[in-house]
């Protein structure tokens, strides 16, 4: 929390970051496959403030999905929102991830199995 009592700045990543891993590893673990649980990286952040969010008890949702994915990499869309009493954004954001080999040290391509996961979060 900043000094006017909003949520600060650096959260709202960590925020992104705890409903990616949800979002990824749960959807990827269902269908069997564990390697983006394992090797992905973040290469760009994007990170768009809308509205202040003021410290609350009261949870905010987190709606994610993945919006295009190449060879070797993907974008997740996210947006940190109030549904009620009527829609208010506080932040519009954007990731790409990379899958990464950290045995042999470098960047890899999407597997077929993690396309397939991947191509079921489209627009998810």
């Amino acid at each position: 929390m900043d000094a006017l009592g909003h949520v600060n700045n650096g959260r709202y990543v960590d925020y992104l970051q705890d409903a990616r891993v949800e979002f990824i590893f749960a959807t990827a673990s269902k269908a069997g496959v564990d390697t983006l649980e394992t090797g992905l990286v973040v290469s760009r952040y994007e990170v768009q403030y809308r509205a202040p969010l003021h410290y609350r008890p009261e949870p905010v949702r987190i709606e994610l999905w993945i919006s295009e994915i190449k060879a070797a990499s993907f974008t997740i869309d996210y947006e940190i929102v109030d549904l009620e009493p009527e829609r208010r954004v506080y932040v519009q954001a954007r990731s790409r991830l990379v899958p990464f080999d950290f045995d042999a040290n470098r960047l890899r391509r999407i597997t077929p199995a993690e396309r397939a996961v991947l191509d079921g979060l489209v627009g998810a």
